[in-house]
């Protein structure tokens, strides 16, 4: 049980930096952080205009607040999980009990699996948005940060879609070599062994009726008689 498992080596083994890197799992974090900023990084600069009836500011996506607000939480809320989870799967070659090990793939698995909902959740409101927003003055200076996080948004859901696939992959993996761990250990546990089969060499016990040359041994023997005194 203490042994490779869920798509790593066994515990406690040298972690090679560059294959770590080229791991596809890792290019997807990397990539997904990087969308990340690309959608609350144009939001919090640009995102924000002049209204038209005053000094106020107003979000660019129709003057919804609640647009921008949810498209910086989840831009955030993804550069943070990309961190943390890109520190785990360094960290995951030192896990050693399996576990433990299952407990990490299925937190990857399931916040993979939510984020990806909520950045198709995102695209489509930041999109529906966007399309309803008035022309104006402070919509033309801030549409490119605009087309940059709904764009963004868009390539999150193929990553974290992405990041998904390859967590219940890893889920799967480690479910069949556990299962197939706890079948061998049962299987030896419960095996019997044949005995040795008769005239191959070695007797058993039973073979001997009696005493080796007893046979021989005689203990009144023939043509002797006692003197008599």
């Amino acid at each position: 049980m203490e042994g490779a498992s869920f798509g790593a080596g066994r515990a406690g083994a040298t972690l090679d930096p560059v294959s770590f890197a080229r791991r596809p799992q890792t290019l997807l974090r990397i990539a997904s952080w990087v969308f990340s900023i690309a959608v609350f990084g144009p939001i919090v600069n640009e995102g924000y205009v002049n209204a038209d009836s005053g000094p106020e500011l107003r979000c660019v996506f129709n003057g919804n607040a609640g647009a921008c607000r949810f498209g910086v939480a989840l831009g955030l809320g993804a550069f943070l999980a990309c961190a943390a989870f890109l520190l785990l799967d360094v960290r995951f070659q030192q896990i050693s009990s399996v576990r433990d090990r299952r407990r990490a793939v299925l937190l990857d698995l399931g916040f993979s699996g939510l984020w990806s909902f909520l950045w198709f959740v995102g695209f489509c409101f930041l999109t529906n948005q966007w399309q309803r927003t008035a022309p104006g003055p402070g919509t033309t200076q801030a549409a490119d940060a605009a087309r940059a996080a709904i764009a963004f948004s868009f390539f999150s859901i193929l990553s974290w879609a992405a990041l998904t696939v390859k967590a219940l992959q890893r889920f799967r993996l480690g479910t069949d070599m556990s299962l197939f761990a706890t079948e061998q250990l049962g299987a030896g546990a419960g095996q019997t062994y044949p005995g040795y089969p008769v005239g191959s060499g070695v007797e058993g016990t039973e073979t001997y009726q009696s005493p080796p040359f007893t046979e021989a041994l005689d203990t009144s023997p023939k043509g002797y008689q006692l003197p008599a005194y």
